[in-house]
């Protein structure tokens, strides 16, 4: 088969419905700034106890972490607010340590790699 045929531009793709979740500190560089080992060890404890629980238990899979976020996949986006809507609560009793900013959105995602 040649490069620009018609059967290589009609090959099927394999593609999922996916929620993608994506959180992230609001301040994180002012929190470092002030205490960087009390913010980190608080985001350490919050993502043990709370948020990893969570995505574990609603078949949630992080995609990728940094400092101060996650962008985890779920195949719903009930799944996805399952998970973070107790974080929601416990971040807003302790909202002085870490704020949050946190999105979801549902798409086709492209497997590839399998």
């Amino acid at each position: 088969m040649r490069l620009g045929s018609t059967a290589l531009a009609t090959a099927r793709v394999e593609r999922r419905l996916a929620a993608i979740l994506a959180a992230d500190v609001a301040g994180y560089s002012r929190l470092m700034g002030a205490d960087e080992e009390g913010t980190l060890a608080r985001l350490k404890a919050l993502r043990r106890e709370l948020a990893d629980p969570k995505i574990k238990e609603h078949r949630g899979r992080i995609v990728k972490t940094t400092g101060d976020g996650l962008l985890v996949e779920f195949a719903s986006v009930v799944d996805a607010v399952y998970v973070f809507r107790p974080a929601f609560r416990r971040m807003l009793q302790v909202l002085w340590i870490c704020p949050s900013r946190t999105g979801a959105s549902s798409g086709s995602r492209t497997l590839q790699g399998r």
